[in-house]
């Protein structure tokens, strides 16, 4: 099972899906984290702009370490940018940071998917670890219940990747609308704001994929999908 042709070639397309999107995002941040906003606000500076004309005061913007780190905890309401992104004046850094923001102001208008995520976080990661190992293991043993339950499991995986699609989309989306409305850049300049979060939002798309193309794959190699293996 562990060299099975198989494998490669069902999850091919999301392998490949995958590094295409890496390629994408680290090329986009690339090219427009060289390109100097206009008014020169920073990564922090505009995600708590956009916070305050939105009314929202008491998210703390942090800065975090690790590359692309950027991330929005409603937990603890705090808005933690990569060093890339907190100190940085260029497009990118603010597309990245207010798209971040675009997460708080969700989380204050209530916005039901952030919440379905949130509530799906730990039973996800019990299906990352355990519902993949229980496949693995329900192949050695060709015990295909095993691989049915261990499926079940790791399908909460996909349920949250699926959930977080239309999280992470509306957040590009506000910050894409908020950005120009309220000055933080110009309408050109998002063009390569949007270069940047249109690449960053096919990486969830291609972590989706590839998590349903893995399910399928143990599925049919448990004969529990398509007939049942002969050997």
């Amino acid at each position: 099972m562990f060299f099975d042709p198989m494998y490669f070639i069902v999850i091919a397309p999301g392998l490949i899906l995958s590094l295409w999107a890496s390629w994408r995002v680290k090329s986009a941040f690339n090219k427009y984290s060289k390109i100097r906003s206009a008014r020169g606000l920073t990564g922090a500076e505009a995600a708590e702009e956009m916070l305050r004309n939105n009314g929202i005061t008491d998210v703390k913007v942090l800065a975090t370490s690790g590359m692309l780190s950027d991330h929005y905890n409603p937990l603890n309401k705090t808005l933690n940018l990569s060093e890339e992104v907190y100190g940085s004046n260029s497009i990118a850094a603010i597309g990245v940071a207010t798209h971040e923001a675009g997460h708080a102001l969700q989380h204050a208008a209530h916005y039901a998917p952030l919440w379905a995520r949130s509530a799906l976080v730990p039973t996800a990661n019990v299906g990352s670890g355990i519902g993949y190992f229980v496949m693995v293991l329900g192949l050695m043993f060709s015990s295909a219940n095993m691989v049915l339950a261990g499926a079940v499991l790791f399908s909460m995986v996909l349920l949250f990747q699926i959930v977080t699609l239309p999280v992470e989309f509306d957040a590009s989306h506000r910050a894409k609308v908020k950005v120009v409305e309220e000055g933080i850049i110009t309408a050109q300049e998002r063009e390569g704001m949007d270069r940047v979060l249109n690449a960053a939002a096919l990486t969830y798309v291609a972590a989706a994929i590839s998590t349903l193309l893995t399910l399928l794959y143990f599925l049919m190699r448990a004969g529990l999908l398509g007939g049942r293996r002969d050997d």
